[in-house]
Formats: structure tokens, sequence, C-alpha cells
């Protein structure tokens, strides 16, 4: 059966159908299912039943995998990252943002899999960098072209061990992941595009402007990913997954849930971002 694309919106997203991943993947579908993820940034599945060595082989077939620093106290493997909360409210993941960019080198994509879910809420939205350079004025365009961005494990890590998720040391993680310098906008390996990178959860400041000009640039730059414009929402089921380009895409999980929400992610190891 061929690949079905149902796309979301005009911006981002697409559902596909017509695959199982429970069952190897043959080439020409891996290829169909990356240029989908590079057309549409987010892509959806659903009713795959995965079990972790099944999520583990799909993401292979994408590229090596990216280990995230950050493990939390629920997973079995370092390359399956098990997000287990309850009362996610300013846990982190409700912050617009990009997984581990402060990284040398973050993920080139994220895979996230639906395993327990709260009987109401807990969508998780996705935004388009892409278009939110875009629909940034040709001045600001022009200004923020080649800035340096400083991102850093601090923040995220301080919010997993205030939470209990995680039994890592905070000073242990940030001289082993010092602060790293990403470009505040780049181009895309792939497609050539450009994309706003800086995020809330990982990105400390601009370097170059005064503490006085961060004040005000970062926060702007930061809000403006918020515009309903940019966004599909997504809601999850049992066995859906999630396949977005970690390059070109921010998530924010929706913080309106009391009850349990078990996500599985695995990442794939992507190169160091390039300048515009």
């Amino acid at each position: 059966m061929p690949l079905r694309i149902k796309p979301l919106i005009a911006t981002i997203g697409a559902e596909l159908s017509g695959v199982d991943l429970t069952h190897p993947l043959e080439d020409d579908a891996v290829a169909a299912i990356r240029t989908a993820l590079l057309d549409h940034l987010v892509v959806f599945f659903r009713d795959q039943p995965l079990t972790d060595e099944q999520h583990l082989a799909f993401a292979l077939r994408f590229g090596t995998l990216s280990i995230p620093p950050l493990a939390t106290k629920y997973q079995d493997t370092p390359a399956v990252t098990v997000l287990d909360q309850v009362h996610p409210k300013g846990e982190g993941a409700d912050q617009w943002h990009s997984d581990n960019t402060f990284m040398s080198r973050p993920p080139l994509g994220s895979i996230l899999r639906a395993v327990q879910l709260p009987a109401v809420g807990g969508d998780t939205c996705f935004a388009s960098m892409y278009a939110a350079y875009e629909a940034l004025s040709a001045p600001m365009r022009a200004f923020v072209d080649g800035l340096i961005a400083i991102h850093d494990i601090t923040k995220p890590m301080r919010k997993a061990i205030d939470a209990g998720h995680t039994n890592l040391d905070l000073d242990a993680m940030q001289k082993e992941w010092p602060p790293v310098e990403h470009p505040v906008v780049i181009t895309h390996p792939e497609t050539g595009r450009r994309a706003l990178f800086v995020n809330r959860n990982s990105t400390t400041h601009i370097v170059g402007p005064s503490e006085r000009e961060n004040e005000r640039l970062p926060p702007s730059l930061l809000d403006h990913v918020r515009s309903p414009e940019l966004q599909v929402r997504f809601h999850w089921e049992v066995g859906s997954i999630a396949f977005w380009d970690n390059r070109s895409v921010q998530h924010y999980a929706v913080a309106d849930y009391t009850e349990r929400r078990v996500m599985h992610r695995v990442t794939i190891d992507g190169p160091a971002p390039e300048p515009a």
C-alpha cells in the first residue's frame, strides 16, 4: 500500500498512513517518509503499537542515534528517553523549544511515541521555524542573520532536577556539557531554507548586543514563535507517533492535565548547525 500524506495546515504538519512501523521498512518507504518530513517538518502516524526495539529500529533508518545527556530516572536504555509526568506545568516542556540545543550537535530529528495518556489534555503543538524567520520584517531578518546565541544545559537540567525526573548532578552535567554557540538563524543542510534557531529552554543570550539589548531582543524573537499561523496542534492517542525535524521545528507540550502521561522519545544524530 503506498504512503498516503494528509497535510494538516499550509505551514506545517501532515498525517501519514499506509505504512506499518512495527515491521522493517523498505527503502522506498523510508525515502517517502524522509521527503514528507522535509516538506511538512513534522509527520504523524496513528495506530503504531511499537516496542522500544521497534521504535529504535525505525529511527535508525534515518541516521545514527543521538544519546541525550539529560536522562530521566524512568528509562532503561540511554537511547530511549522516557517522559513520565502527572503535573507538567512549569517542568520545561511547556515552553517553546527544540530538543537538546545545548549540544554542539543537536539532534537532526526526534521521534516521540505515546505510551500512556490522560483522559483529557496532553496535546503537543509544533511550530515552523522557517515560517518564524520569514515572518520577521526585512530589517529584522537582516539584523539577526549572522548573529550567534549561547545555548546552555542549566535551565532544563534544573527543571528536571526540581521536578524529580532525574538523578543526575547539575554541577557534573555543567562541566561535561559547557555552553555552546549556535547561529541565531541557521541554513537547513538539506532544504537550504533559513530557520530561526533560538528557544526558551536553552538559549541564554545573543553574543554582541549589550545586556540591556539582550533584555529585549531574545524575548521578541522567542515570543514571535507563539503566533498561531506558525503552528499545528496534535491530539495524541496511544500508539500515535510524531516525527519532527529538530532543525526547523519547535514544539510545546500543553500542560493541561493532572493524570499520568508517559511518552517515549528517540533522537537522531545531526550535524552542527550551519549559519545563514
